[in-house]
């Protein structure tokens, strides 16, 4: 029988354990803050900007990325430079775009992950497995281990592509 862990939330000690979400740092937080103000800014323009290394700033947006909490980056428009017709459709376009990012990112916010095995809740601090350039996060390492057998061939895969490159 393998290990269920979206089944239970319960500590060794048999109580229910709460959900605790992941935590954005400030570093966190000064790059999206950065690219919700310019999403075109290179890393090296964030880092410049956040006073980190440029690697650091990669290293985070991609975690980001990974986590689910960056979906795209998207570009604004100034419609009243295009003429009608276009301007009609793209208003469209931009109105669904534009429907879910009415929430203000500040600092205390936490980020509710789930499990890229189980697809449970992380809890507290997740157990993590890192490949070329991707993150999974697990709520255990049970699930990173059997998520590491399920996927053990297209990890290596990946793995030496990026080696090769």
């Amino acid at each position: 029988m393998l290990y269920n862990c979206k089944a239970d939330n319960i500590d060794m000690y048999g109580y229910h354990t709460r959900i605790m979400p992941f935590k954005l740092d400030d570093i966190d937080y000064a790059v999206l803050e950065s690219l919700v103000k310019d999403g075109r800014k290179s890393f090296r323009q964030i880092s410049r900007e956040i006073k980190v290394s440029t690697p650091t700033v990669k290293a985070r947006y991609e975690r980001l990325v990974n986590m689910g909490l960056i979906k795209a980056v998207l570009p604004i428009i100034d419609l009243g430079m295009l003429e009608n017709k276009t301007g009609t459709r793209l208003d469209n376009i931009r109105s669904k775009a534009i429907k879910n990012h009415e929430i203000k990112i500040n600092k205390n916010m936490l980020v509710n992950m789930s499990c890229d095995y189980c697809e449970g809740p992380v809890q507290g601090k997740p157990s993590i497995l890192k490949f070329a350039n991707f993150e999974r996060f697990f709520c255990c390492t049970s699930c990173r281990g059997l998520y590491k057998e399920k996927y053990k061939g297209r990890i290596e895969k990946i793995s030496n592509k990026i080696t090769m490159i």
